[in-house]
């Protein structure tokens, strides 16, 4: 079995285990759809654009986030609940370590397809218009968590997880900003040392 067997195992382990008895499978299914729609993309693309196994681990690891956000919803996680009590925290903040991910992984993604397709040749214009297409994606989800509200009623309260928080959608992209930048600023050179390794 080789390195990239070994992830796709876990994929689906993760999914599977996540979808055994989950708070309830309407909110589950849009929770972990994004994670299964990119595990199609990089099937059908590995021939014709592998990435870093890094990289590739890392969209693994937001896969897991999004298995453990369907399978409890993003407001009941356990351990956040936890957190949340041993720190007398308003809300369970599960959900932003989703949206931070949300930022992280695309910036990985982003810059690597930036670099080595040539897309972009200027490190200042790569980081500025990464972190600008994670903005943009982090964007686009809440408009669609919206568009779930209005046409679900009652039923996206789960996915929506706001929690009585007026700013949750603001916060939320903050949190995909924060998680772009810590990319750019703590793995940038890892990344680059990666992609070196593989071209």
């Amino acid at each position: 079995m080789n390195k990239y067997s070994i992830l796709i195992v876990a994929f689906f382990l993760g999914l599977i285990l996540s979808a055994i008895n989950p708070h309830d499978y309407f909110t589950w299914i849009l929770e972990v759809f994004p994670a299964i729609i990119g595990f199609v993309i990089l099937v059908f693309s590995f021939r014709k654009f592998r990435f870093t196994y890094l990289t590739y681990i890392m969209i693994l690891m937001h896969c897991y986030i999004l298995f453990v956000g369907g399978h409890y919803t993003y407001a009941e996680v356990p351990l956040f609940n936890w957190i949340k009590d041993m720190l007398h925290l308003a809300r369970n903040d599960y959900d932003k370590v989703g949206h931070f991910a949300q930022g992280f992984v695309p910036a990985m993604i982003i810059r690597e397809i930036f670099i080595r397709k040539q897309v972009v040749l200027k490190s200042g214009w790569i980081t500025f218009l990464t972190i600008a297409v994670c903005g943009a994606i982090s964007a686009m989800y809440e408009l669609l968590e919206w568009f779930v509200a209005i046409t679900s009623g009652q039923s996206s309260e789960a996915f929506l997880g706001t929690q009585g928080d007026n700013w949750d959608t603001q916060s939320d992209m903050l949190c995909a900003f924060i998680g772009a930048s810590c990319m750019i600023l703590f793995f940038a050179g890892i990344q680059n040392r990666n992609i070196k390794k593989m071209m």
